[in-house]
């Protein structure tokens, strides 16, 4: 009995304590808070929305339309290459990039951009490889011609998820597309037809394991970049408005009054309004003190864009307003860092390598290329733009100098072919002999003939 008092007296005078999350419990403070499930469930239920928004924001924002403008361009710039220790190759497929595109709109690198923005844009792009008679082309698809509703379950642990087909063992064996006609001016449904997952490229960035299909990068501020754009309008329709009023004429001795408007239940107003008020009456304009913050909270939001999207702020709103090369540069490098990590873990493995492969089948199918020829490339991303080109080119040297890299790769980087710079060189070079031209390296000085010393005679 004396034990049990004692116990339950040590429970009332012990403190209480409580073991567990606070970002998972549900008091008042959590209240609201969303939560996200598993990642396919959630991006079948919005995938399609996200992603019409996310196009809108891009056609009508132009904040977010300079965004992505930014990356696309840090991606591709003039196009990623394929440098080869086997010449004749890279030759061959910058002649086959010319006509890679289907539509006849661009070339191969043309492409890449295309590719690009859909994958920022609306989360993903796919690509349909061809071939005919003409040989092997691409075809960029709109995303939504992969239907998402087509889910599921096919028998022995087969499924479809969103319009892509899996197998057995988990790996993709075909998309479902809908046909598409250019004579369709608006949105039409055919059943969606069975192609192999060895003619499509689907790319995109995923964000989970098992991810099936694509956000767009805009997913996290689409709401913000929204009401960023009401306020914007809020603040231009005040200083508009507040610039049509020029003045209030009130006339004390007439309390009858007359209606200014003339009656109209909702009076417009032009530049240089003066408005008259009978006797008795007050105008009263409204002039919120948040206004007054305005730039602070504009700036605010726009950071919040950028980062939403990974970018420095000023790749967004343009303002270089107290930038520096040191700022500049601090804010480039982890954003040109995560295009790096972007362009090797996706753009590689699911787009280049696998066209790759299609152009050597190819190749090798018309006899053109060797089979026991070194087939194997390695793509050469643009090289980024400078904020001091000097300082880039010394550094270029100075890699090439101590065998860090190789002229082959730098001129890679900067979209051309080494073969052919090379032959442009010793063209020029052979020209400027002919001509008793110089550029670039001082001819050696003229010595005078003069009589011969002593010591040199001796």
């Amino acid at each position: 009995m004396l034990d049990r008092a004692r116990s339950t007296l040590a429970r009332w005078i012990a403190p209480s304590q409580t073991r567990r999350f606070d970002g998972a419990s549900m008091g008042r403070r959590m209240f609201g808070a969303g939560t996200f499930g598993r990642v396919n469930s959630e991006i079948g239920g919005a995938g399609q929305t996200l992603a019409s928004r996310s196009a809108y924001l891009v056609a009508n924002n132009p904040l977010i339309g300079n965004a992505v403008g930014n990356i696309v361009g840090e991606a591709i710039g003039s196009g990623i290459r394929p440098s080869s220790a086997n010449p004749d190759l890279v030759k061959r497929f910058d002649e086959w990039s010319e006509a890679a595109d289907a539509d006849g709109r661009t070339d191969f690198y043309g492409l890449q951009a295309l590719i690009v923005t859909d994958v920022v844009v609306r989360g993903e792009s796919f690509v349909l490889l061809q071939y005919d008679e003409s040989g092997s082309t691409l075809r960029v698809l709109d995303v939504e011609q992969v239907d998402r509703s087509v889910t599921r379950e096919l028998g022995n642990g087969a499924q479809i998820v969103q319009g892509v087909e899996f197998d057995a063992a988990g790996k993709r064996v075909a998309y479902w597309i809908s046909p598409s006609r250019l004579t369709d001016t608006f949105a039409s449904w055919a059943p969606p037809v069975r192609v192999s997952a060895d003619d499509v490229l689907h790319i995109f960035r995923p964000l989970m394991p098992g991810q099936v299909r694509g956000v767009p990068w805009t997913a996290s501020i689409i709401l913000s970049a929204g009401e960023l754009d009401k306020l914007t309008d809020a603040l231009l329709m005040g200083a508009s408005v507040a610039a049509m009023f020029c003045g209030v004429i009130t006339d004390q001795n007439d309390f009858g009054g007359e209606d200014p408007f003339k009656g109209e239940a909702q009076p417009s107003l032009e530049p240089g309004t003066l408005i008259r008020v009978g006797g008795g009456k007050t105008v009263t304009f409204s002039s919120p003190q948040q206004s007054q913050a305005v730039a602070p909270l504009l700036k605010a939001q726009i950071r919040a864009l950028a980062a939403g999207m990974g970018l420095p702020a000023f790749m967004v709103d343009g303002d270089l307003t107290g930038a520096n090369y040191s700022s500049l540069r601090a804010g480039l490098l982890p954003f040109r860092r995560r295009i790096e990590a972007f362009q090797y873990h996706c753009l590689v493995p699911q787009l280049l390598a696998p066209v790759w492969r299609r152009f050597l089948t190819g190749e090798m199918l018309a006899g053109t290329v060797d089979e026991t020829a070194d087939r194997r490339c390695d793509w050469i991303t643009p090289k980024p733009l400078q904020v001091d080109p000097a300082k880039d080119v010394e550094a270029d040297i100075a890699e090439i100098t101590a065998g860090l890299a190789s002229r082959r790769q730098k001129v890679a980087e900067r979209g051309w072919n080494i073969d052919e710079l090379d032959s442009e060189i010793a063209a020029d070079r052979e020209r400027e002999s002919t001509l008793g031209l110089t550029f670039g390296a001082p001819q050696p000085a003229k010595t005078e003939d003069k009589p011969a010393t002593e010591d040199e005679a001796s």
